[in-house]
């Protein structure tokens, strides 16, 4: 229990990762910009930006006036501004989003109320197996080109 070693000790040494979740709770207005790691929830207010690497949730008593960028996210309550997230956005029922979107991945429930523009955007991840393929096949397969005339007989 004192022994002196770090829970990062006694995993290896190597330094901890970021798995815990903000919260935002109800009934609690902030105003100002949100940067995190982790994954972030917001139940109260926000008036301001998110910037998260992680999942953002705003649940259903969530209210933000700002604009939202992360990895992914699950929309309950209010949002007025654009959300762009790397992969997917989840408009959960009972939602309200004014604002424009940009995602990967798209689903919106059937209650949900959604005003705005919506922009896909490719995966990162997919994007670079596309070219990944296309530039190990290239190489993997040389074009040959050889100009036959009529009647003549291909080389076996």
């Amino acid at each position: 229990m004192f022994n002196g070693k770090t829970k990062s000790d006694e995993l290896g040494g190597s330094a901890p990762v970021s798995t815990s979740t903000s919260l935002i709770g109800a009934g609690t207005t902030l105003k100002g910009d949100i940067t995190s790691n982790g994954d972030l929830r917001i139940d109260g207010t926000l008036v301001g930006n998110i910037h998260c690497s992680a999942k953002v949730v705003i649940g259903a008593n969530g209210n933000v006036q700002g604009d939202i960028n992360g990895q992914t996210a699950d929309i309950m309550g209010k949002v007025t501004g654009t959300i762009k997230v790397k992969d997917l956005l989840q408009l959960k029922g009972g939602s309200l989003l004014n604002g424009n979107i940009q995602a990967a991945k798209l689903q919106i429930e059937p209650t949900a109320n959604f005003n705005g523009e919506c922009h896909m955007t490719p995966a990162a991840t997919d994007s670079k197996t596309a070219d990944q393929k296309t530039s190990s096949s290239s190489k993997s397969s040389p074009e040959i080109k050889k100009d036959f005339k009529y009647g003549e007989v291909a080389p076996a």
